[in-house]
């Protein structure tokens, strides 16, 4: 099979390429392929099982058409302050510049026009003060918050849009390998359970996102396309009660913080805030079970959850950050027999483990209902969890009651960013023919980034 542009990953970074190349009238003959299935075919049964049944052979909610997008919090943050790092890439004039441009898109296909966290500048300024003073820094950005329900019906109308004008999706494909001669990329090879098929492509896009940012830095160490180990972030998904969180819910919607905390003075933020939120579980390969939480535009709980992250950068000669990261959620899961581990902060303090009774009476309810109460201090790094204790009893200046003995801790949340590829300002790698967009190539860190990325990416190939 021949193509002018073979994408792989359908991820915001992956369709807004195509996407971009099709609002520029470009006649190129695009192939995206897809390990999961369209954004209609993709749903996941703890709805009405009420608990993770662990589905094969991957995850709804992190695998198909948009990615784990579909099924996340869906928020757009309009700050190139916020979300990776392409602005040191590519400037950060053109990194606004892109963002706005991209959200007018998401507009255009139905993005609810409201925007959270402006016109509170007096309010913005208090929180800010506390923050200062608790040895922290406030990013407040704006967000338009898309809804987890919502941003299926946005990437469905995506999906229509692009099929009708003539970009190919193979769904149900995971791509194997990169097809390379005289140090030039050629196209990929794909498999389904079925055939395999050799897909040559002029031009090679990998955008396989966090998810697939283990498998293409084996890809990277296979064929010395020029990268480098990352970062990899560490940390737990915290829930509190709505009236902790109310003021900075109110005013900034999500409270951007960071700090590095003594003694080892790691950066440690907050991430993915969802008031009224939903804590849930991600499988990624190999059976891991990690945190993450959901925000829905209907559907609203009594609780406010958050990531709290701890930022891990390793030297020579440890190159391997991803499997690091994976061992820790491993064990993690272990101690859980398979399921996400919950603590309260009371009992992290006091040295001894949380009982499923001692959830029953507290104020605060679990939204993630089969997490398994347990000693997450058991699997996480002393490094870390030093990091992260500290870091929540200096969010308690900012947010008092946040540090309260009942709030709870659930492990374990990981984002897999490792592996920084080395690109030019048009996203190419080391090796002609071949480019790497998304949160896989290790310059972004959420939908905006990575669909801004896809959309300059989109540009460079329509010329």
């Amino acid at each position: 099979m021949n193509k002018d542009v073979v994408i792989v990953g359908a991820g915001p970074a992956g369709i807004f390429t195509a996407l971009e190349m099709i609002r520029n009238g470009s006649n190129k003959n695009i192939l995206i392929v897809e390990k999961g299935q369209s954004i209609e075919k993709r749903s996941c049964p703890k709805s009405k099982t009420k608990y993770c049944v662990n589905c094969k052979p991957y995850c709804h909610i992190t695998t198909g058409f948009s990615g784990a997008g579909a099924f996340s919090d869906g928020k757009l943050s309009l700050s190139h302050e916020v979300g990776g790092d392409l602005p040191q890439l590519i400037g950060e004039e053109l990194a606004q510049e892109m963002i706005n441009y991209t959200d007018q898109i998401y507009l255009d296909f139905g993005a609810d026009e409201h925007i959270e966290g402006i016109h509170n500048d007096e309010e913005v300024k208090e929180i800010r003060k506390r923050a200062i003073q608790a040895g922290l820094k406030l990013v407040d950005c704006p967000i338009r918050h898309l809804g987890t329900e919502k941003a299926q019906d946005i990437y469905y109308a995506i999906e229509q849009y692009l099929i009708e004008n003539g970009v190919e999706i193979l769904f149900g494909y995971e791509c194997t390998s990169i097809i390379l001669k005289d140090k030039k990329c050629l196209g990929v090879n794909i498999k389904n359970n079925k055939e395999t098929l050799e897909i040559l492509a002029r031009h090679t896009v990998i955008a396989t996102g966090r998810r697939g940012a283990d498998w293409f830095e084996k890809i990277c160490q296979e064929h010395n396309i020029a990268h480098e180990p990352g970062t990899v972030d560490i940390g737990v998904r915290v829930e509190v009660r709505n009236e902790v969180m109310e003021k900075v819910n109110n005013v900034l919607y999500e409270s951007k913080l960071i700090g590095y905390p003594k003694p080892f003075k790691n950066k440690v933020r907050t991430f993915c805030q969802n008031p009224g939120g939903f804590v849930s579980q991600e499988n990624y390969d190999n059976d891991l079970a990690v945190v993450n939480g959901h925000s829905y535009k209907g559907k609203k709980s009594d609780n406010t959850n958050l990531a709290i992250l701890c930022s891990h950068n390793f030297n020579e000669p440890f190159n391997q950050p991803i499997e690091y990261a994976q061992k820790i959620g491993e064990l993690t899961n272990m101690l859980g027999s398979g399921h996400i581990l919950v603590q309260r902060f009371g009992d992290i303090l006091d040295g001894k483990r949380t009982w499923q009774k001692e959830l029953v009476r507290s104020n605060i309810k679990p939204t993630l209902p089969d997490a398994i109460a347990g000693d997450i201090t058991a699997a996480m790094p002393y490094r870390a969890m030093i990091n992260i204790i500290n870091f929540i009893e200096a969010v308690d200046n900012v947010v008092p009651g946040f540090a309260s003995i009942e709030t709870l801790l659930y492990s374990p949340e990981l984002k897999f960013y490792s592996n920084r590829v080395k690109m030019d300002a048009n996203f190419n790698t080391s090796v002609e023919g071949l480019s790497c967009l998304g949160d896989s190539s290790g310059w972004t860190r959420g939908l905006m980034m990575a669909s801004a990325m896809g959309v300059l990416k989109g540009r460079d190939l329509s010329k």
